[in-house]
């Protein structure tokens, strides 16, 4: 009797500190909304500890690196470290075949030979603001939804201009909650940027598209960068007379790793996410548009694995594209398998009963807002039609077919010369080369028209006719409804294929090059596509999709109303964020559960020789025989490599510290869990897991792998556990 009632009670426990996790909480407020339960859960810092505006906190080593990924500061000489895959371009852009840092990777010796990235920036968080009064000032309930917005955006740029800030901060002001709450930020940015170290893909691509949104992973998933400031510690544009960057807070690393249920807190700038969708927009997204991108991306990622499988030159030119396309295509598969796997579309449709029940028990209430949800239910089934055909052309235009993205680009400049002439471009042609030089680099005509011939049919025959172009079809009839001949028409005639003589005429004659352009087949056949949506399509989805943006502003009103003891955190929109949990197991299916950490020893299990995903550089399979792995082992003498928690995760948290309960580096947001991938629109902290690198293993790699000593001895190493 009395065990089980322990059991019980462990389970009762167990319960309630699972269902408090999850949440993307903004780090102003933790103190009046999270302190406790963080402490709770095994934390030992203090809010202020976390967020503070006066003195040093752990959001002054926190960066938003190049505006799509996070890193954390390591050492007081400004080093930063996040992804493997968020540095990968710029460890792309300086390889070349004779010296490949891709495939074997790079590690400055002297702060002299760290490399300067042109165009890459990191961003620091000043402050928060909840500035909420002042953006809704004379926002009345009668308003329309362009009034209102008109108003707003007015009151947003009075609060701006107001801002009290340093010369060289800026200032932004973001919706939260669906436009019904907002904050300032006041921020601060270095663009010099420079790369100091990054292991071979082998070890920080490992398992590349195969383990890529899967647990278990053995995935060293870091690189090394360095800020550099003026001498007066302010931002300052490349200058070799740059000196080290002097943050207010670097994070020191911890040696003693991690156990199942230790604490964690991940901190950084999570990209978009979904939460409050309701049970049909849910569906849309998941079983209507998410096919759609796979079937397209299924045919590019088809040519591109074949052909980096057999030629070195095209997987180094290719590796950076093919990784962006495969990542989403992935994640989708993912939400797809866990939105079903959850029964998340149930459940929303159980909450919105509940919803509408606590509705009817106040009339006010329910005149406000009884209708919602019919009305989404309705906007949902209208724009699912003209959302397919968008996603498909933005899939065939933008994301997979090369000739037709160089073609948007140079299509904003041609925009730019037929109304201003060349005079009024002149300045910005030195951008469109550099981008051109840039693309042209790792861009292979061959391989893009196989691309084109397999997603230009399923332009042909799965877009709606109707919101198909008629010159895209008159060009298909007149190549014999043949695609191969279509596409050889195209690729032998347009100059959108040569870069080098794209680059040139630029340089010497750019009127030509413009004049060229708007009689070239790719670049007509490609602006014919868009401008077919934009007649067709975009449109009325524009104008479902005001009102859809219109209601779920009401509706997350609503929620908050009808709920009020429910704590809502706002959905991730690329700013700031705290989220914690702990380390933990999951059992994604009958029968299987997964311990929450790997190690060394399956990296070696994986290990196939020549590989492009599973390779191992032969000095990591010797450190491997000869175990030594230096201070980097934990107490069974074994290297861990990743571990999983559940911190709430999205896109724009690669490279986000793991943080422990002291304050402590312990490792590296780079993944979620295939199953976990529908957490950004419906977190299930029974199967949401985020994936780390152990703080050890890139410790490991640094030291003994690559004997970058320099770097170690600048990090601040500690033993939290040890106290």
């Amino acid at each position: 009797m009395k065990k089980a009632l322990l059991l019980i009670i462990s389970i009762s426990l167990f319960t309630i500190k699972v269902s408090a996790q999850g949440g993307m909480w903004i780090p102003s407020l933790l103190a009046d909304l999270n302190e406790t339960e963080m402490q709770s859960l095994g934390m030992k810092m203090s809010a202020e500890d976390i967020y503070s505006v006066n003195n040093s906190s752990l959001k002054d080593a926190i960066v938003h690196f190049g505006g799509f990924c996070t890193g954390e500061i390591i050492s007081d000489q400004g080093l930063v470290l996040t992804n493997h895959h968020c540095g990968y371009g710029q460890i792309q852009s300086h390889s070349t075949l004779e010296n490949n840092y891709l495939q074997d990777g790079f590690w400055a010796a002297t702060l002299e030979d760290e490399k300067p990235n042109d165009g890459l920036f990191v961003r620091f968080i000043v402050r928060i603001e909840d500035v909420t009064k002042a953006a809704m000032k004379g926002v009345t309930g009668d308003m329309d939804e362009k009034s209102r917005q008109s108003q707003i955006d007015k009151n947003i740029n009075a609060v701006k201009e107001n801002a009290s800030k340093e010369s060289y901060q800026e200032v932004s002001v973001k919706p939260f909650y669906k436009g019904n709450q907002y904050f300032l930020f006041v921020t601060e940015t270095y663009n010099d940027v420079r790369l100091v170290g990054a292991p071979p893909s082998s070890i920080g691509k490992f398992g590349a598209d195969t383990d890529n949104w899967v647990w278990p992973r053995h995935t060293g998933d870091f690189s090394i960068f360095r800020i550099y400031a003026g001498k007066d510690n302010k931002p300052a544009e490349y200058s070799p007379d740059n000196v080290p960057f002097k943050p207010r807070h670097h994070l020191p690393i911890s040696l003693d790793g991690v156990s199942e249920d230790d604490f964690t807190l991940v901190f950084g700038f999570p990209g978009r996410t979904d939460e409050y969708l309701t049970a049909s927009g849910v569906d849309m997204r998941i079983n209507k548009l998410n096919p759609v991108r796979i079937s397209v991306r299924d045919e590019s990622l088809d040519v591109l694995g074949e052909v980096m499988r057999e030629d070195p030159e095209q997987r180094l030119k290719y590796a950076s594209k093919q990784s962006g396309i495969a990542n989403g295509w992935k994640k989708w598969i993912g939400e797809i398998q866990g939105i079903e796997k959850s029964n998340a579309i149930a459940n929303k449709k159980a909450y919105e009963k509940k919803f509408t029940a606590a509705l009817k028990k106040d009339p006010k209430m329910e005149e406000a807002y009884g209708s919602l949800i019919p009305e989404l239910d309705k906007l949902y089934t209208e724009i699912t039609p003209y959302a397919i055909s968008r996603d498909y052309v933005n899939e065939v235009i933008w994301r997979n077919i090369e000739l037709f993205y160089v073609a948007g680009v140079s299509d904003r400049f041609l925009n730019m010369y037929e109304n201003s002439g060349l005079e009024g471009i002149k300045g910005r042609l030195p951008a469109l080369i550099g981008f051109l030089e840039g693309y042209y680099k790792d861009f292979s005509p061959e391989v893009d028209k196989e691309i084109f011939e397999r997603v230009m049919n399923i332009y042909y025959t799965k877009v709606d006719k109707k919101h198909q172009s008629q010159y895209a079809r008159d060009q298909y009839t007149f190549a014999g409804e043949s695609m191969s001949a279509l596409s050889n028409d195209i690729y032998t005639k347009s100059i959108l294929t040569k870069g080098d003589r794209v680059i040139k005429t630029l340089k010497e004659a750019p009127e030509e090059f413009f004049k060229a352009l708007a009689g070239d087949p790719g670049f007509m056949l490609r602006k014919s596509i868009q401008e077919a949506v934009n007649e067709h399509v975009n449109g009325e989805f524009n104008r479902i999709n005001t009102q859809i943006g219109a209601l779920n502003s009401q509706y997350m009103k609503a929620q908050m109303e009808v709920f009020p003891k429910k704590r809502f955190f706002p959905d991730a929109n690329s700013t700031l964020r705290v989220t914690y949990g702990q380390v933990k197991g999951y059992a994604p299916r009958d029968a299987v559960y997964y311990t929450p950490v790997t190690y060394l020893d399956g990296v070696v299990e994986k290990y196939v020789p020549g590989d492009y995903e599973f390779d191992v550089p032969q000095k990591l399979l010797d450190l491997y025989e000869s175990k030594d792995y230096g201070n980097y082992a934990d107490s069974n003498g074994k290297v861990p490599v990743c571990f999983i928690g559940t911190n709430h995760t999205s896109g724009g948290n690669s490279g986000s510290p793991a943080i422990d309960a002291h304050g402590n580096l312990v490792g590296l947001n780079f993944d979620r869990v295939w199953e976990g991938t529908m957490s950004d629109v419906n977190y299930d902290p029974e199967i949401c897991r985020n994936i780390m690198v152990d703080a050890r293993y890139i410790l490991f790699i640094v030291d003994k792998y690559a004997g970058a000593t320099r770097l170690i001895e600048e990090m601040d190493l500690v033993h939290p556990k040890k106290k």
